[in-house]
């Protein structure tokens, strides 16, 4: 056995034993910084086929008996579409409101799977439904997508059709050098293209 194996059988064990000594399996995981569902997996490795099984244990299987009905995932996608704004918790809620129990954390997962953990993510999936289907988008998705216009306006990211739409511009000072004095640069950006053009001068 080599030692990293011996390591991690000693890590694992060393949970197994903070438990029964704390007799306390919650706070032993938390503790060690394992699940319960971890622990309860050691646990029945160990009783199965003693330590050494503790290896085997380490390779975590998919577990489809907690993913969430293929049903209830469509409805959340649909609903990431309809309110791609709506955080995690609100889309919990709204769920439950038409007889679809999800938790938040169930939320996440769904949306990990389907690449909508992020509203960016969200308003880019609205987009791609919008333009393959053409339905009329809704007044929340409407305020969805001008709210990350605006957001790209605050973080300097700007819209352009072509070369030569829009520039930007800017003068800021550079510092002194002796025998010449103040030093200033002057900046130039196509904002379609990212080409720049900087001239130095004094004042």
């Amino acid at each position: 056995m080599s030692s990293v194996q011996q390591n991690v059988i000693k890590h694992k064990v060393g949970l197994l034993n903070l438990a029964v000594e704390l007799g306390n399996v919650a706070r032993a995981c938390k503790v060690m910084g394992f699940s319960r569902d971890t622990f309860y997996r050691y646990q029945s490795a160990v009783e199965r086929g003693g330590i050494d099984a503790l290896i085997d244990a380490n390779r975590r299987k998919p577990n489809h008996k907690n993913r969430v009905e293929e049903a209830t995932e469509a409805a959340v996608a649909a609903f990431a579409i309809e309110q791609p704004a709506f955080g995690q918790v609100r889309v919990s809620n709204e769920l439950r409101k038409r007889g679809i129990f999800i938790s938040p954390s169930g939320i996440r997962s769904v949306w990990l799977r389907r690449d909508l953990e992020s509203f960016k993510k969200r308003l880019s999936a609205l987009e791609r439904h919008v333009a393959e289907t053409g339905e009329v988008l809704t007044e929340a998705q409407v305020c969805a997508l001008e709210k990350k216009q605006d957001n790209d306006l605050a973080h300097g990211e700007i819209e352009t059709a072509h070369p030569g739409y829009l520039g930007s511009q800017d003068t800021f000072y550079v510092g002194t050098i002796k025998g010449v004095g103040r030093i200033y640069q002057q900046t130039f950006v196509d904002t379609y293209s990212k080409w720049a053009a900087t001239k130095l001068y004094t004042c």
